[in-house]
């Protein structure tokens, strides 16, 4: 099935190394959702639009179509080295505009909205909140 999916990196503790994977792997630091649509209602998973909005303005806008992989090559990939399992789940990566890479950077703050859209999918919506919270 295909959902939604939105990862909150920590930047700085990516930083580092030269890995990802520290900046993305902590407590709610990503969520899923919010809801799972079967294979059989995704006519095309290679036509999807995909849309992240910050405080109501669009600052992600793209197609799978614009992948570098479609998502039968990155499931059969990822089965090379996991044995894949129901209820696993891969995410395809993010389209460009992350506020990191923008000149000058734009960073979410506590109070921020951040909204991530999937056509034929649904909108998965998070509020920035204070590590603290």
């Amino acid at each position: 099935g295909y959902s939604c999916f939105m990862d909150g990196t920590l930047r700085d503790w990516q930083r580092h190394t030269s890995q990802f994977t520290p900046g993305k792997n902590f407590d709610r630091s990503g969520s899923w959702g919010p809801s799972i649509v079967t294979a059989d209602e995704i006519t095309d998973p290679g036509s999807l639009v995909l849309s992240t909005i910050v405080d109501g303005e669009v600052v992600q806008h793209a197609s799978t179509a614009d992948m570098i992989h479609d998502v039968a090559a990155i499931v059969s990939y990822c089965s090379t080295f996991t044995t894949l399992e129901p209820g696993d789940v891969i995410a395809t990566g993010t389209p460009g505009g992350v506020g990191f890479a923008l000149s000058p950077q734009r960073w979410l703050e506590p109070g921020s909205d951040v909204r991530v859209v999937i056509s034929s999918i649904g909108t998965l919506a998070n509020p920035v909140v204070d590590e603290s919270s």
